[in-house]
């Protein structure tokens, strides 16, 4: 006689049993069931670039950045010049200032320029003394090499700490013009972080319209072979007094038509488009 063989068992039978006896043990143990995996959480966000995270300065220069706070918070009436940057718009206050004297205080500016300042840094100081109480016609900002030269930030991220600030001054002065400096070239002869440059100003140009006014110059700091003298920038960064001649030029004929009454109506007619000297 064949012996006797057990009846084909299928795999879901097979499950439903471990999982009874699974429940019976359980119950009979006191056992509390296992816990079900919990649903995998979504990635989080990518952080946004530090060029666009305001931070102060805790170094050497936060006497200076304390300085230009005040300045900001306890002028008296409005300022129809701001000029905002770093170490080479703070530098009007000194091989500069011959220029400065001369163009600029004439119109009320105020400078405030601070020494190594980044763009975060900028964006900082704006939020601690935001410039709505000065009301200014004109803001001239020249920002984001020390972005590129601490290499806290790469191009792209330089561009979009520029932006940041333009905008973040344009919803504090609506009424101003703002006057955006590309960033001028560094170094004696050619070099990658030139290249860099230029594709922010490149791309700072798209901000050009009714509130924005970009100019880009840097071509005047250079010689025909490329190289920059130190007759313009004796450490091929910062600008000597022919250099911040130069940078007034540039700025005092549009500044004056702004700071004018009407100014700025007749700035956006003409497109924004002062010839340079050369």
């Amino acid at each position: 006689m064949a012996p006797h063989r057990h009846p084909f068992r299928s795999r879901a039978a097979v499950a439903t049993s471990l999982l009874a006896v699974t429940a019976l043990t359980t119950g009979l143990l006191g056992l509390a069931p296992l816990a079900t995996a919990p649903a995998q959480t979504q990635e989080a966000s990518p952080k946004p670039p530090v060029s666009t995270v305001p931070v102060p300065r805790t170094d050497g220069a936060a006497e200076r950045q304390t300085e230009v706070l005040r300045r900001v918070r306890e002028a008296k009436g409005p300022a129809s010049v701001v000029f905002v940057g770093d170490s080479i718009t703070q530098g009007w206050e000194g091989a500069g200032k011959v220029a400065w004297d001369r163009a600029f205080a004439p119109l009320g500016a105020i400078n405030i320029g601070v020494s190594g300042d980044r763009t975060e840094h900028v964006l900082w100081r704006l939020a601690e003394a935001p410039l709505t109480a000065l009301d200014p016609k004109a803001i001239v900002v020249m920002i984001g090499t020390n972005n590129l030269g601490h290499g806290s930030s790469n191009a792209e991220e330089t561009l979009l700490g520029v932006q940041a600030i333009v905008s973040t001054l344009h919803t504090q002065c609506p009424s101003a013009r703002i006057v955006l400096c590309g960033i001028f070239p560094r170094g004696e002869r050619f070099n990658g972080m030139r290249g860099d440059i230029c594709q922010i100003n490149q791309t700072l140009q798209r901000l050009a319209g009714d509130a924005v006014i970009v100019r880009d110059f840097g071509h005047r700091f250079l010689k025909d072979d490329g190289s920059i003298s130190t007759d313009i920038m004796p450490d091929h960064l910062h600008l000597s007094q022919a250099g911040y001649a130069i940078w007034a030029e540039e700025m005092l004929p549009l500044l004056t038509r702004i700071t004018n009454a009407g100014g700025a109506k007749e700035e956006h007619q003409r497109n924004a488009d002062v010839p340079a000297k050369r």
